[in-house]
Parts: C-alpha cells; sequence; structure tokens
C-alpha cells in the first residue's frame, strides 16, 4: 500500500498569489506581477551599481599594495628557532610587522613556505603564498601557525 506524505507547513499559504486588493507598496517591486525590468543588478557580468567592496587593498596587481610581490621570495630556507616550543597561537601583534614584507611560515601540519601577508587580523592572516613557480592567495587561522620569520 503505498503512503501519502503531507507536506509540514501550509503551502498555499506561504506562497500565496497576489490578490487585488492589496495595496502595491506593501509588495516589494521584484514581486510585482506586471514588473518589466530585469534582475536588481543587470545582466550577467555587469558591475553592481555599489561598486567593489571598501576597506579592502586590491588584489592581482604584481607589486601594488595587497597584490602578490612582483618576484620570486628568498632562495633560501631558513631555520626553524625554538623547535621544541609549543604555543596554542601565534600572537596577531607579532605577526603584524609582517605585512608587505617576505615571511616564512611553517604550520602546525608539517607544511612550510614563504609568503607575502597583505592582512592580519584578530584571528587570520591572509596573503600571498609562494607555490615555488607563482603566487597563490592563501588564508589561514593564527592557531595553524607553528613558528614564522619575517625578512
Amino acid at each position: 500500500m503505498p503512503h501519502q506524505y503531507q507536506a509540514q507547513f501550509p503551502i498555499r499559504r506561504f506562497f500565496r498569489q497576489l490578490r487585488p486588493g492589496i495595496p502595491r507598496q506593501t509588495i516589494p517591486p521584484i514581486l510585482q506581477p506586471d514588473r518589466q525590468e530585469g534582475p536588481p543588478f543587470g545582466p550577467p557580468g555587469t558591475i553592481p551599481p555599489f561598486g567593489p567592496p571598501t576597506g579592502i587593498p586590491p588584489f592581482g596587481q604584481p607589486g601594488q599594495q595587497g597584490g602578490p610581490p612582483s618576484g620570486p621570495p628568498p632562495s633560501f630556507v631558513p631555520s626553524q628557532r625554538g623547535g621544541g616550543v609549543t604555543i596554542m597561537a601565534v600572537d596577531p601583534g607579532a605577526i603584524r610587522p609582517c605585512i608587505f614584507r617576505f615571511v616564512y611560515i611553517w604550520l602546525e601540519n608539517g607544511r612550510q613556505f614563504w609568503a607575502w601577508l597583505v592582512f592580519v587580523g584578530p584571528r587570520s592572516v591572509a596573503g600571498w603564498r609562494w607555490n615555488g613557480f607563482s603566487w597563490v592567495f592563501f588564508g589561514t587561522d593564527l592557531e595553524n601557525i607553528s613558528s614564522f620569520i619575517c625578512y
């Protein structure tokens, strides 16, 4: 015997049809049936009317603030100091002077790499990581960083 399933909420009440007696100003413009305009921001591929986000440096331009450095990092791997010391997380105040400088980072998971930081927040950092061939944007929590050294 087949089972019949019933919706858990009143679908007909949730998706009410517009009634002629409702004043137009109470209906959001996007729900008005005779609306002839396109999407609120225009066709796909257009720039939204409010522009790019503010307070964020421009990315992608080599050598520009916020972008990757114009060349590769130093060609050596620094030695890690304080190998036996374990800390819970790197202090943002300690790594903040490394912004817009080459920094070598050792992560808790054993990975290590050259980076060019463009952001240090209360719990995370972001910037450009050297993958051996080019700069790739990255971000990580401060608790993932085992140690670092700035140049």
